[in-house]
């Protein structure tokens, strides 16, 4: 077994044994470009693949940002491990130490203190590590010293022959009685909700908001809620899957007033007439969970935070 630079030779072999190991996150070469080879940080010299006798029977992708992201910056002493996998018939053979192993010295050398099992931001394959669908990553590794955190959920609605809950159309004529209005996105709206998205929760929103808007799904894709400006708003087909939600967001000083679970509501009844069936979303915390929950959505895949501090300088 030896280690060899990913090169687009190995590309095919890559994506087929890809989708093969991580049988709940398939993908197509077009998403592996994508997200991988077309990411601004992507580095030939943090892709590796594993060979025994010229075939692929591994593969990892390693990121160091090159560029700055937004108000995260360059984040200089993080690196990640963006995806990893060795096919089955080479397990427990050392190949996925061998892969691990040398991403982690390559991410060291570049000056990574802190490594990240996926949740690169912005093209993750993986908001963290699946250990029910992947019952042997857990142990892999935290067998090489990575520490699991906090747990995030995906979650999924259907949306076949969905009504709005009367209690949330109670909520919303209250809400309007109080001076609320709930609209569908007018570019008359941009600027300020650009600057509502950054100031309220940082510019990853403020991206996501932009690139609806430059694409020209805005008007289709976000709802507003609005008093004396904007006090909210949520969107959906970030990534675009139109069946995608997300992010929703309140100002801070209106999140004792129903709002989120009004636009909520709302942007399901839209998704609804549009004839799009489904709704879901990749992640989202515990008190996250249970506001979705009680919005009749339920958990499908759950993800860990894993990272590890490297040797050296703290």
């Amino acid at each position: 077994m030896k280690i060899a630079a990913y090169c687009q030779d190995f590309e095919d072999q890559v994506v087929t044994l890809w989708n093969r190991v991580l049988a709940a996150d398939v993908l197509t070469v077009q998403k592996f470009r994508k997200q991988a080879l077309f990411d601004d940080n992507f580095d030939s010299g943090l892709c590796d693949v594993a060979l025994e006798n010229g075939t692929v029977a591994g593969f990892v992708l390693a990121t160091k940002r090159k560029f700055p992201y937004l108000e995260r910056g360059l984040e200089p002493r993080r690196g990640w491990i963006n995806v990893i996998f060795v096919d089955p018939a080479y397990q427990r053979q050392g190949a996925g130490t061998l892969l691990l192993e040398t991403a982690e010295k390559k991410l060291a050398r570049l000056g990574a203190a802190e490594i990240t099992l996926g949740a690169y931001s912005p093209n993750y394959f993986f908001p963290g590590v699946d250990c029910a669908n992947y019952a042997e990553a857990k142990a892999f590794f935290e067998k090489h010293g990575y520490i699991a955190g906090e747990e995030a959920f995906s979650m999924r609605r259907d949306l076949h022959g969905y009504r709005i809950p009367k209690s949330t159309l109670a909520k919303k004529q209250e809400a309007e009685k109080q001076g609320y209005r709930f609209i569908n996105f007018e570019y008359r709206y941009a600027l300020e909700l650009l600057e509502f998205a950054k100031t309220e929760f940082g510019g990853g929103w403020k991206r996501n908001v932009l690139v609806s808007m430059q694409n020209g799904l805005a008007e289709d894709c976000i709802l507003l809620a609005l008093n004396n400006g904007i006090a909210g708003f949520c969107m959906r087909m970030i990534d675009g899957n139109p069946m995608r939600f997300g992010p929703i967001g309140i100002a801070e000083a209106k999140r004792n007033d129903g709002l989120g679970g009004i636009l909520l509501d709302m942007q399901m009844f839209e998704m609804s007439r549009r004839g799009i069936y489904q709704m879901y979303f990749i992640s989202t915390d515990v008190p996250g969970r249970r506001f979705y929950e009680r919005h009749g959505a339920s958990v499908f895949r759950s993800f860990f935070d894993y990272r590890k501090e490297l040797p050296g300088e703290r």
